[in-house]
């Protein structure tokens, strides 16, 4: 079985958020929502990630941002943004979408994503990931 194949399936069986496969295994999985699964993924796994497939639910513009940068290989997704589609067009990562939308919505669905906001004016992997460091924690503040 292909890695992307085995991120997909393992994502739909389990009913998780992120699953990320190399080499024929699961090297991460992730139950949480939002950008923090790929945030994690990326700064504890960011060697490991070259080359590796991703099954995600959701893929806005920060988290192609961050695939982009982990040089990933491939990735499918349920819903993806057409920021995130530009992305993936100006890069060698091959994608695969069940559904598009201009943008991620938040989670009541009132707005865009704050996450997809915070990356609209950022093209530097590094100051996303600093941005998104910043978010997460300002979250944790808030709980």
């Amino acid at each position: 079985m292909k890695d992307l194949e085995l991120a997909k399936e393992v994502l739909a069986e389990k009913e998780l958020t992120l699953v990320i496969a190399k080499d024929g295994k699961i090297i991460f999985t992730s139950t949480d929502k939002g950008i923090k699964p790929m945030h994690t993924a990326v700064l504890e796994l960011k060697e490991e990630l070259r080359g590796a497939s991703v099954a995600d639910r959701v893929i806005g513009r920060a988290a192609a941002i961050l695939c982009k940068y982990a040089e990933i290989k491939e990735l499918y997704t349920y819903l993806i943004s057409h920021e995130a589609i530009k992305v993936f067009e100006n890069s060698s990562i091959i994608f695969f979408y069940d559904e598009s939308s201009p943008y991620i919505k938040n989670r009541d669905k009132t707005d865009m994503c704050p996450v997809e906001k915070l990356s609209q004016n950022v093209d530097s992997p590094e100051e996303l990931i600093q941005r998104i460091s910043e978010f997460l924690d300002s979250m944790k503040k808030r709980t």
